[in-house]
């Protein structure tokens, strides 16, 4: 995907980019803080865990995950990752997935790079929903969602692995044309 065509962030502290297989040792280093994956299902055992990824990202598939970088404006400094998942052309929904370091937590980074990302698919993709499954201890991103108009519309018992436990989710959706 070319920049020109990639979401853009209007938060003044970070900025969007195509994600690289050079932004691994920075995407690790804050996945690995204990605080980070504590209310997410990421179980890293080693920088290699995150490569496999990269292919998926780097697909022309149509029903490819796309992931982004989030940078900081100044010095460019990788704090964090948005993305789309399981994009269903034919159904026009997607998934959103998100993960940031705690350099910029509190900032209101993470409502406005959803914002955003909520904005593109709806009007770049064409998508008419975009949902985010969130563990039900994940009271922060719990209210990133709530910011950005998703509605919960379930709960999903044992839904995923936890590093070795079933998890409990929330199922949230926002819909195109809903402000």
């Amino acid at each position: 995907m070319k920049p020109a065509d990639l979401p853009c962030s209007t938060h003044p502290l970070v900025t969007l980019r195509p994600l690289e297989r050079s932004d691994a040792p920075a995407w690790y280093a804050y996945l690995a803080d204990p605080v980070v994956v504590e209310h997410t299902s990421w179980y890293l055992h080693s920088i290699d865990d995150l490569q496999a990824n990269f292919a998926d990202y780097a697909s022309a598939q149509p029903a490819s995950s796309m992931r982004l970088a989030v940078v900081l404006r100044e010095g460019g400094q990788l704090v964090g990752t948005i993305g789309l998942n399981a994009i269903s052309r034919q159904h026009r929904t997607a998934e959103i997935a998100y993960d940031l370091s705690p350099v910029v937590w509190g900032q209101g980074v993470a409502t406005s790079i959803v914002q955003s990302m909520l904005d593109w698919g709806f009007q770049r993709l064409g998508l008419l929903r975009i949902q985010a499954t969130v563990l039900e201890s994940n009271a922060r991103s719990l209210r990133v969602l709530e910011r950005c108009a998703f509605e919960r519309e379930g709960y999903l018992r044992c839904y995923r692995q936890i590093r070795g436990r079933s998890g409990n989710f929330w199922l949230y959706a926002r819909l195109a044309g809903i402000p």
